[in-house]
């Protein structure tokens, strides 16, 4: 509230623009909770259909170099709220649900079984910091939030608290609609709030935002329409799934039916908060924005509902490497559409965008002048949006968490930092390397936009260039850095057998080395790789390695212990791999205490080129005891 009082006393609503003159703009901002860089049809998506976003895209500039500040949820919203870098508030991590108040930037204790420390999110949003909403609210605007909030929540935390007079349906809920989409909905308290059998929650939330653009069309309004569309729980409606499963392209990678039925639910409520606005009549003065949290959730969702689709990635963001809760292009780089009639020549615009900047540049595009406020991390992107001028060169991403075995699916889940310079991108994965160094990978994303090539090694001199940024970001904003844990199991270095290990082949395939990784070409019928020279400690243990491969078939992978002389289809486990040609990551468990002597893996049945890489077999300590088939770097 003091912020508030601030914010009323010194604003200074006098703006001599042309802007001021013709009224205040009204703004709408919708943000899709997990929505893939490449998930609309405007963005390239042949798959999923999304008429009414891609409606309101074709008279908005379409930036497609905007980011995220952060590959994860509260993070993302935090920078947006409050124009600051996740790094800067602490909030790191969508922790803003847990109900302990923890307000310290620090690190983690971790476990023995984690290499690298991770940072200890922050869990709200502290009061200090002034909102986006109390700027509009203090200049005279109606404000109002639906939808996901994750932001923190109890007296003090809460929309209500932060600048807005609406807040429905006000749910401190984790991250998605626990329960389901659909009507009766579980999550939501309020018993008020109760929707017809099977509707969808977003759509109903767009009838309410519809209700208040009616009610305060005749003076500005600041609306937050923050969906819970595409977040898991993996739900929606049968019909629309049976439609999409009709459609589907086997050989396309995007190709989930439910996922695209979600999709459909999420563009059906957009379509319902524009009509709304339409019919308003105050749709020629109203600043509309069209983005997402963070990136698309690229690996397969275990768990849906209806069944049937567990083992299909949600969605490709591909060219963009990896997904959601990734350093890499698919976990931060999303959609962005920004719509004013009148005022915006519809076009398609390369200019670096951060998540920082909607602050300075909503209240620059509003005719604000707030005074007395702190200085922000963001830039005013007015520019960019309505001339086209690029306003930033630089963006940053400070993701201090991941590491682990998710890894192996989640490519680019480990602690890092990175920074984009122009067409140039380097990441800081700290501790990665087998010595418990930083690992420093350099991308040249103008001509590698899929980061298939890491040019760290050919281009010390633009590394230590970037490396100087990171780490003037990392000591400005006050960032928790994270360290090698001192207690970590884990061994450092691979043990000395998978260095000496002899790999053979059956007679329908044959194998090469390539740039570390092991090249398998099968001639179909039963092609596998096979090692009787190892021995691993003690079990259970965990497989993980990550394929490519073009080829057909289940994936089945053996074991072979001291006692045993050959394999058995009983000391096996069988996954169901993709064969699309691009990486992707596996994980399994072998229900087996006793030493390994022998390891095989079957990857196809069918006549194809299969790259294996990073395989590793991980003790029950968590200590990696055998690691073949590193990339070279």
């Amino acid at each position: 509230m003091k912020n508030l009082m601030m914010i009323i006393a010194f604003l200074c609503l006098a703006n001599q623009s042309i802007l001021a003159k013709e009224g205040l703009p009204n703004v709408i901002f919708i943000m899709a909770d997990d929505l893939g860089w490449k998930d609309l049809g405007c963005q390239g998506s042949t798959y999923h259909k999304t008429p009414n976003i891609d409606k309101l895209a074709s008279r908005s500039v379409r930036f497609t170099n905007y980011y995220t500040a952060s590959p994860l949820c509260s993070p993302t919203r935090s920078s947006i709220i409050a124009g600051l870098y996740p790094a800067r508030t602490g909030i790191t991590a969508p922790a803003c649900h847990l109900p302990v108040i923890q307000l310290e930037k620090k690190l983690a204790k971790g476990n023995p079984n984690q290499k690298v420390l991770n940072a200890e999110s922050l869990t709200r949003l502290k009061t200090e910091y002034t909102t986006l909403a109390q700027v509009f609210q203090g200049a005279g605007y109606s404000t109002a939030h639906f939808g996901k909030w994750h932001l923190g929540h109890g007296k003090g935390y809460e929309p209500k608290d932060r600048g807005f007079e609406v807040d429905i349906p006000h749910t401190p809920s984790a991250a998605g609609p626990a329960g389901g989409y659909l009507a009766p909905w579980k999550f939501v308290k309020d018993p008020s709030i109760k929707g017809t059998c099977g509707e969808h929650i977003d759509s109903w939330m767009a009838d309410q935002a519809g209700r208040f653009i009616m009610d305060n069309k005749e003076k500005p309004f600041y609306l937050n329409f923050w969906l819970y569309s595409v977040h898991g729980p993996w739900n929606a409606r049968v019909e629309d799934i049976e439609y999409f499963k009709k459609t589907i392209n086997s050989d396309s990678l995007q190709r989930n039916p439910l996922y695209a039925a979600m999709i459909k639910g999420m563009d059906d409520a957009v379509g319902r908060l524009l009509d709304s606005l339409e019919k308003s009549g105050v749709s020629n003065n109203t600043i509309i924005i069209f983005t997402s949290d963070n990136g698309g959730y690229a690996y397969p969702p275990r768990a849906t509902d209806p069944k049937g689709y567990e083992e299909i990635p949600a969605t490709s963001n591909l060219p963009l490497r990896s997904g959601k809760a990734s350093n890499y292009e698919g976990g931060t780089r999303v959609p962005c559409i920004v719509c004013w009639p009148g005022k915006i020549k519809p076009s398609v615009n390369e200019a670096i965008f951060s998540s920082v900047d909607w602050f300075p540049t909503l209240t620059a595009m509003a005719g604000l002048k707030p005074a007395n406020l702190p200085k922000l991390d963001g830039m005013n992107q007015a520019p960019a949006i309505l001339e086209g001028k690029s306003v930033r060169d630089t963006a940053y991403v400070h993701f201090p968490h991941g590491g682990g075995n998710q890894e192996i699916e989640k490519p680019g889940f480990w602690p890092a930092t990175w920074v984009r310079h122009r067409d140039w991108k380097l990441i800081r994965f700290y501790g990665k390397n087998n010595d418990n160094s930083d690992l420093y990978e350099l991308y040249n994303l103008k001509d590698d936009q899929s980061e298939t090539k890491n040019l760290a090694a050919s281009k010390p001199e633009l590394v230590q260039e970037l490396k100087q940024k990171i780490d003037s970001f990392l000591k400005e904003t006050d960032a928790v850095i994270p360290k090698i844990n001192p207690v970590w199991k884990g061994s450092s270095k691979p043990s000395a057998p998978a260095a000496n290990t002899t790999w053979n082949t059956s007679k329908d395939a044959t194998m090469e080395i390539q740039e570390g990784r092991m090249k398998l070409t099968s001639k179909g019928g039963d092609p596998f790789v096979f090692t009787r020279d190892i021995k691993s400690g003690n079990g259970p243990f965990v497989v993980s390695f990550r394929m490519k491969s073009n080829s057909k078939g289940n994936c089945q992978i053996f074991w072979m212990t001291e006692e045993e002389k050959t394999f058995f289809r009983d000391r096996s486990v069988v996954i169901k791999p993709e064969h699309d040609n691009q990486w992707h990551g596996y994980e399994l468990k072998f229900p087996v205490e006793k030493a390994l002597a022998g390891f095989r893996i079957d990857p196809s049945n069918a006549p194809g080129e299969i790259l294996i890489e990073n395989l590793r077999i991980i003790g029950n300590d968590g200590a990696v005891l055998a690691e073949w088939f590193a990339p070279s770097k």
